[in-house]
């Protein structure tokens, strides 16, 4: 069988649900590392995004579509429910953490501690102080999402877990984000139970030293 290939930076929140969604089927996978806009990627992705993914003659750009693909490509666990109402839950999911949360807590408030543009290379106030505003409101949407069935989009793990968990993992590194993620009801208890599976564990990236100062509460 040819090898399943996930092409991107490791600590790629999207590159990692690419990983998560393979190892929930039991899939074998290749991590290639790479950047944007570099050969490998580019010779799959016109825009030169990460992931990229290449099974065989098959070669993928976009997330969702490398998850749909290898949740139906493979045996295992379905990542997406069979009837049209729970598979929507999911779309409706992804699509929001995809197009809302990431936008606000990752392209913003994340990378302006992880890739600051600042002359001296500390994190961007004012981008940070931008976003923080937006953010209560973001993690209340989910702390509800997650307090029926445990999971975004009914009572088990699906895509749109995939999708949140590395965004989450990161927020709860970052100081404001740490404080505002464990201060909610029911999302910090859905995080630590998605961060004990095995698919989870098994994929989380090398990112310790590139993450600001643990807060004291972490050391747990």
């Amino acid at each position: 069988m040819a090898d399943l290939q996930i092409i991107g930076a490791p600590q790629s929140n999207y590159v990692w649900a690419s990983r998560i969604a393979a190892a929930e089927k039991g899939v074998p996978h290749t991590l290639i590392p790479a950047r944007p806009h570099t050969p490998e990627v580019d010779g799959i992705n016109p825009f030169g995004k990460i992931p990229v993914m290449r099974h065989g003659d098959v070669q993928l750009f976009e997330t969702k579509a490398i998850c749909t693909y290898i949740d139906r490509a493979f045996p295992g666990p379905a990542l997406m429910p069979s009837d049209a109402v729970g598979a929507a839950r999911v779309e409706q999911w992804v699509s929001a953490v995809n197009t809302s949360v990431d936008p606000v807590m990752m392209r913003r408030y994340v990378i302006a501690y992880f890739r600051p543009r600042t002359p001296d290379g500390n994190p961007d106030r004012a981008i940070i102080d931008a976003a923080l505003p937006v953010m209560p409101g973001q993690f209340a949407a989910l702390d509800r999402a997650v307090s029926g069935g445990g999971y975004l989009a009914g009572d088990q793990f699906t895509l749109a877990e995939c999708m949140l968990v590395p965004m989450l993992f990161y927020l709860s590194r970052m100081p404001e984000s740490g404080e505002m993620l464990r201060s909610t009801s029911h999302l910090w208890a859905y995080l630590e139970r998605q961060l004990a599976r095995s698919s989870i564990k098994e994929t989380t990236p090398d990112v310790i030293g590139h993450l600001p100062r643990r807060p004291d509460w972490w050391a747990r």
